[in-house]
């Protein structure tokens, strides 16, 4: 999970920059906000896993300029944070080590990931990738053994050049220290920050810094209405806090002193991997809205392209299959049958004719080019190349108006842009699948021939009938001149001699069976077509292009990643059902 987790958050990233609507780009960074919380959050849950006893992490958050780094020193005791009457003076997560080693503090670094450790003297404002871990020379009576973090603001104007650090500071934490001023309480984007980590679930108390006398009771009576429009939790406890007139420092309560020790009791990392699922599970839809978009449109592209396939297959049934005066294949085996009848009486005729008329013949055979100048001549070939660039030249058609629909408008504008730079190279290969196609559809043919052939020969009659006729002699001729290449197929569909052989067939005692045979040779030459042609050719190519989009503006998840994501978000830890 942590993988995808990651490969969203970098696709988010990459679309961003390249994304010019300004609500989109906003929409874009906060779901980039929440998956960078996520991916940290998942991260602690690795870090608990790896350890036997996991330290307790405690962040202090809040706007700029509440007081944060002053709470800091108080809590621990010391002047380790530093502080600064200029807003947004801390900009890197502060790690301070209380009643425990930096040793101790081992899986950080993985933890943080490309983030990297550094001395708090060596923190600079050119580097916002970077934190530190210092250990607190003094005793703290205020708070648990642990680590305490320092965090820089989330509301300044420069903060979102430094937010990342912030939400890994936060997620790491096991509980959370609001520090919120007076002046600063009812910002809003303290809310929306409170609102993004509720399901971290992390024990919270709020601190009302800068406090005047007599003004807290109003203004945590106003932090409750803000917390329940905010969270479904119980609003937290607050400390109220008032500044030391010698030291400038906000004075904790004697009364609070134990306030966050019992609030760590409250933790309860054991449940993390529950707290996991249910942030992921909040935001999973929100964030797969464009993946499941371009998956959308991917589906919308395959059922486009089968649309335009099956629309070109029936154009070629009517043109061609079922036209009266262009079908010429089975004409064709007609020719064959002829070859393979025995004509007496004619025989010495013929054999002078196919003598000088089959030579040219012989020798494209002998070159492995055998009824090469058929293909080349044939008006199924031509039609089909009709066919195919009627059908890319619609299906350009068709994405300009996907895009012009605006739904995933840049995704059909590149796929329309793709398709027209590689039009031409696949009616090119759609060409060549043509003729070889073609070609190899000819034993189909020779099988028609010897089928009408045996069956002929059940019938000795019809046979004679046949082999009697001037007309077989005539037909005998042109299948000869047909095959040398002295006349083409379009001109064998109209002879009269092969019209009056196929009405002899039709009108004796095989009639119907050769009208069987006509059908399965239109089947299976259909059948031949759209696998060759429009399947195996034309469909596979144009079904291709999305793969060959640019990654930079698009997601690029496919649906069997997306699928082996969702499977993990359906699984507890240990194997268990969740949803």
């Amino acid at each position: 999970m942590l993988e995808f987790i990651q490969l969203l958050k970098q696709r988010y990233q990459a679309v961003l920059a390249q994304q010019g609507n300004e609500s989109v780009k906003t929409s874009y960074q906060q779901r980039i906000d929440q998956l960078i919380l996520a991916e940290a959050f998942i991260r602690k849950g690795q870090l608990i896993d790896a350890s036997q006893q996991p330290l307790l992490h405690m962040a202090v958050v809040g706007p700029t300029q509440a007081g944060k780094s002053s709470l800091v020193n108080v809590l621990l005791n010391s002047n380790a944070a530093g502080i600064s009457p200029l807003a947004g003076y801390t900009i890197h997560p502060q790690g301070f080590c209380n009643g425990v080693s930096l040793a101790d503090c081992g899986g950080l670094q993985r933890y943080f990931g490309r983030f990297q450790q550094l001395q708090q003297t060596q923190l600079s404002k050119d580097r916002h990738d970077c934190y530190s871990l210092t250990e607190n020379a003094t005793d703290s009576g205020l708070l648990p053994h642990g680590v305490l973090w320092d965090t820089p603001d989330f509301d300044s104007i420069d903060s979102a050049t430094y937010r990342e650090g912030v939400i890994r500071a936060i997620a790491l934490a096991d509980m959370v220290i609001l520090v919120v001023s007076k002046e600063k309480y009812a910002d809003q984007s303290v809310w929306d920050i409170m609102a993004a980590v509720e399901e971290l679930h992390q024990p919270t108390l709020i601190c009302l810094n800068k406090l005047v006398e007599g003004s807290e009771s109003i203004i945590i009576q106003s932090l409750k209405e803000k917390w329940r429009q905010a969270r479904t939790d119980e609003f937290p406890e607050v400390v109220s806090l008032y500044y030391q007139k010698p030291g400038g420092l906000p004075d904790w309560p004697e009364s609070r002193q134990p306030l966050l020790k019992q609030l760590a009791n409250k933790v309860r990392l054991n449940k993390h991997p529950r707290f996991e699922q249910e942030l992921l599970k909040r935001h999973w839809q929100t964030w797969l809205e464009p993946v499941a978009a371009e998956h959308q449109a991917l589906n919308d592209w395959h059922e486009l392209v089968d649309l335009m396939i099956n629309q070109a297959m029936e154009s070629y049934q009517r043109d061609y299959l079922n036209h009266p005066h262009h079908y010429e294949t089975f004409q064709l085996a007609m020719t064959e049958l002829l070859n393979l009848m025995e004509i007496p009486g004619l025989a010495r005729i013929l054999a002078g004719t196919r003598q000088v008329l089959t030579w040219p013949v012989r020798q494209v055979m002998k070159l492995g080019r055998k009824r090469l100048h058929v293909s080349d001549s044939s008006y199924e070939i031509a039609l089909l190349n009709q066919i195919a660039e009627h059908t890319l030249i619609q299906l350009a058609d068709k994405l300009l108006d996907k895009a012009e629909q605006g739904h995933q408008g840049p995704w059909w504008r590149q796929l329309n842009s793709m398709l027209r730079n590689q039009r031409q190279d696949a009616l090119q290969d759609f060409a060549l699948a043509a003729k070889k196609y073609h070609l190899s559809f000819q034993q189909d043919v020779d099988s028609a021939a010897h089928r009408l052939y045996y069956k002929l020969q059940e019938q000795p009659m019809v046979l004679n009938s046949l082999r009697a006729t001037r007309a077989t002699a005539d037909a005998a001729v042109i299948a000869l001149t047909l095959q040398m290449g002295g006349i083409g197929l379009h001109d064998l569909v109209i002879a009269p001699a092969m019209l009056t052989l196929t009405s002899l067939l039709a009108e004796s005692a095989v009639g119907g069976y050769m009208h069987k045979v006509e059908a399965d040779l239109k089947q299976n030459q259909f059948n031949a077509v759209k696998q060759a042609l429009f399947v195996e050719s034309l469909r596979l190519k144009l079904l291709q292009l999305p793969e060959q989009l640019s990654m930079t503006p698009h997601f690029n998840i496919s649906p069997d990643q997306l699928r082996a994501a969702e499977l993990q978000l359906t699984e507890k830890r240990h194997g268990l059902r969740l949803l």
